[in-house]
């Protein structure tokens, strides 16, 4: 039963003063800790709780400076690792996650089917019609990229911050290197494919009511494409070089090889040709594409490998005890 397994809430506070109580009280029973973390709310939101609730579960965590979305949920990672959870789940303060989906999100961790479980809001196509458009355009983008950088090609809506983790597996996160900010959801899932963690996305709603959200997804897009840029290169390095060595290790420098090769032969025959007023040459034109088309089929063939081998046997146990029902 899940009342036999410590689950525990962290909840990050940045101008939620309106929200908080609300969500507080619709934590179900079984929950076994909540975190509140005040990450300098200039609302005081944790002040604000203090003040207005008598929930005994409800631990409030003050950070002394706004370290951010991530920075406030690792801090109540750390908390919860100390007092020995089983299960650490995320939810906003903003009211916009549903506490009695907490039961879903902790089921494939507590059965062994999963290390870390993240909610998708695009899973059911007649809600996401709820969704702003500018977000709905923005996470649609930050997906695909995710999928590069992480290597949870069966991923969707990675800025989704309706997370569970085992704590087996938040042991082994480097809580120091994790981005503190906006990028902590992405970045936690990098992570969490070096630690070779089998992740799964959950099937949820959203609810939208009048809160403002802090993130603005056309300031941080920008970020985040470096960002992604920098984690696909980091994850490629240490999966295929330096912790292992396959066909794929070969195929994609080989591909990117091949297509700088022929792209730069390419533009400098159609230079050449355009200077003098001539047309190029059919041979030259397939001397060019046959090099690109070649390390295409060798990028390719790297994605297929890549997308195969997506993390689907868990390595972390939560307890001996794990028979959810």
């Amino acid at each position: 039963m899940i009342a036999s397994h410590k689950i525990a809430v962290v909840i990050p506070a940045y101008k939620v003063k309106q929200q908080i109580l609300q969500v507080i009280s619709e934590m179900p029973d079984y929950v076994w800790k909540i975190y509140l973390v005040d990450d300098a709310c200039p609302e005081q939101s944790g002040l604000f709780a203090e003040k207005n609730l008598s929930d005994p579960r409800v631990t409030i965590i003050y950070n002394q400076e706004n370290l951010g979305v991530g920075g406030a949920v690792m801090a109540g990672y750390q908390r919860g690792i100390t007092e020995g959870a089983d299960v650490i789940v995320k939810v906003d303060g903003d009211g916009q996650m549903d506490p009695a989906l907490i039961a879903n999100i902790v089921h494939p961790i507590l059965s062994g089917q999963a290390d870390y479980v993240k909610g998708n809001r695009f899973f059911n196509l007649e809600k996401i019609t709820q969704m702003p458009s500018i977000r709905l355009l923005g996470n649609a983008v930050l997906s695909l990229m995710a999928k590069l950088s992480t290597g949870y090609w069966d991923l969707f809506d990675p800025t989704n911050g309706y997370t569970a983790i085992s704590t087996s597996v938040a042991k082994q996160l480097p809580f120091d290197k994790i981005s503190s900010r906006y990028f902590f959801e992405t970045d936690i899932l990098f992570r969490l494919n070096i630690l070779r963690a089998v992740v799964v996305d959950m099937p949820m709603d959203a609810r939208y009511a009048d809160e403002v959200s802090n993130l603005k997804i056309s300031k941080v897009i920008g970020e985040f494409f470096f960002k992604h840029c920098r984690n696909f290169v980091k994850r490629v390095f240490y999966n295929y070089y330096l912790r292992d060595m396959s066909l794929a290790s070969i195929e994609l420098p080989l591909g990117i090889f091949l297509i700088v090769i022929g792209g730069i032969f390419g533009l400098s025959r159609w230079y050449d040709s355009a200077i003098i007023g001539a047309v190029t040459p059919a041979g030259t034109v397939m001397l060019a594409a046959l090099p690109i088309l070649m390390g295409l089929q060798f990028v390719l063939a790297f994605l297929n490998y890549d997308i195969s081998s997506v993390p689907k046997l868990s390595k972390y146990i939560v307890s001996p005890k794990s028979n959810f029902r």
